[in-house]
């Protein structure tokens, strides 16, 4: 049994195995170029690519440098977008030139946006014509397009052709997709009017005509529809694939279900981030770098905080009646901050899956409003009791009581009020929502609690 099997043998639900990373990394320092290549074919592409992002950056670019080692295309697509943008410097053009005409012309698209400007010339003047024009259209439509995750490769027939016509096509034609689902049929000005799969065509008699037996409520994707509204359309409808028209609604080129995947999932992880306030940040970024990106949000989350302090300034008085409120003050503060992300956190996710509308929004302000009255009831009661068990004060656990149900209702009233409202002002919510959200909970709570002790004192 070879070292290669033994170790694929101790990978348990792909989990990654140092063991082997060892092994690449000595053969990396010892010019082993052939163990890797070898090594590497017997892998999923996926496995290969986990490996050259589990190496540390040196041992990534002496793999790169190695003599005789050529990175095969479908290892580097399956690499994270900035493990391609790292190795890619230390590629040469001719071997760019190389993993592009291997590659589906999506695929090919996404890595050239990685390529120096510089260099980028240089590289489509040697590829051929027809890739070189595919891959500078795709590139004149907007980055979040659905022009930019389409491939150019599909099959299209005429709609007056015989099954058997058909067949004989898909076999005698070289230039056809390795992989496709459907066979789109088009008219005689190339506009797309229905879909057949791939294995209606294989079950049907030869002499029977495409156009008794494909579907004519076709899917059509405008060349610049945003990437997250084609992600939708998939999830709607259980879409395999797509087929995208031009202005003139030409068919151009189709989107399959594995493309529309890690659209959506890259959308997940930029709303995550955002919402941290840390922004398209990756693991492979520098210190300063990422202390860049950090900075305007901690700078803007300093100012908010001592805004939250002038309120509570403006309460001295109170607090040096009762000294007690200044230890009671986080406990209300954070219950309401962490009530409004809660929302915020739901509200980011309706809005980027259109789940939200104006037909149900009020539905919706009028839930967050009597969940907050809930939750409020219930941690007031909660709050109030271990109050009374702590300071035996019937006064202090009726403010926290009456200060808990206000700032939990505001929490999540603001929670789904903010990002709406900077949505439509045409602002990411999930970019700016958890900084105002924080601060309004974070106020309202100091606020309600000192204003409520203020009363009563």
């Amino acid at each position: 049994m070879t070292l290669i099997k033994k170790i694929k043998d101790k990978k348990v639900n792909f989990e990654f195995n140092k063991e082997y990373i060892k092994v690449v990394t000595d053969k990396i320092a010892s010019n082993d170029a052939l163990f890797i290549t070898n090594s590497f074919k017997e892998m999923h592409p996926a496995d290969a690519a986990d490996i050259i992002e589990h190496l540390s950056q040196n041992d990534r670019e002496n793999l790169i440098k190695l003599n005789n080692f050529k990175i095969d295309p479908e290892v580097f697509v399956e690499l994270n977008e900035s493990v391609q943008a790292e190795i890619i410097k230390y590629l040469s053009s001719e071997a760019i030139v190389r993993i592009l005409k291997n590659l589906e012309s999506d695929d090919a698209i996404s890595i050239l946006e990685n390529v120096d400007e510089k260099d980028k010339n240089s590289i489509l003047s040697s590829l051929p014509p027809k890739d070189r024009f595919a891959l500078l259209e795709g590139l004149s439509y907007p980055e979040d397009s659905a022009a930019r995750i389409m491939q150019r490769e599909f099959t299209a027939i005429p709609s007056n052709w015989s099954v058997g016509q058909t067949i004989d096509y898909l076999r005698e034609n070289k230039d056809l997709p390795e992989e496709f689902l459907e066979i789109y049929i088009v008219d005689e000005n190339f506009k797309p009017i229905g879909t057949v799969p791939s294995s209606k065509v294989l079950r049907t008699p030869r002499e029977s005509k495409m156009s008794t037996i494909m579907d004519d409520s076709t899917f059509l994707v405008p060349v610049d529809m945003d990437r997250e509204e084609v992600g939708h359309l998939f999830e709607n409808y259980n879409l395999n694939s797509a087929c995208v028209i031009d202005k003139t609604n030409k068919l151009v080129g189709m989107i399959t279900s594995d493309d529309v995947l890690t659209v959506l999932k890259e959308e997940a992880e930029e709303d995550a981030l955002r919402l941290a306030g840390v922004g398209d940040e990756e693991i492979t970024d520098g210190v300063i770098t990422k202390t860049k990106r950090r900075f305007n949000w901690l700078l803007l989350n300093l100012f908010t905080a001592f805004l939250a302090t002038y309120c509570i300034s403006l309460f001295g008085a109170t607090i040096e009646q009762m000294v007690v409120l200044a230890f009671l003050m986080p406990i209300v503060a954070s219950m309401g901050g962490n009530a409004g992300m809660q929302t915020l956190a739901v509200t980011v996710r309706t809005l980027a899956t259109n789940d939200l509308t104006k037909n149900n929004f009020s539905q919706n302000i009028f839930k967050e409003f009597n969940i907050g009255i809930l939750n409020g009831i219930i941690f007031a009661i909660i709050s109030a009791l271990i109050v009374q068990l702590w300071f035996e004060d019937n006064q202090l656990s009726l403010i926290i009581s009456i200060s808990m149900i206000l700032t939990m209702i505001v929490a999540g009233l603001f929670g789904i009020l903010v990002p709406v409202t900077l949505k439509r002002m045409n602002i990411d919510p999930a970019i700016a929502s958890s900084v105002f959200v924080t601060t309004i909970t974070d106020v309202i709570g100091f606020v309600s609690f000192l204003g409520v002790g203020a009363y009563f004192l």
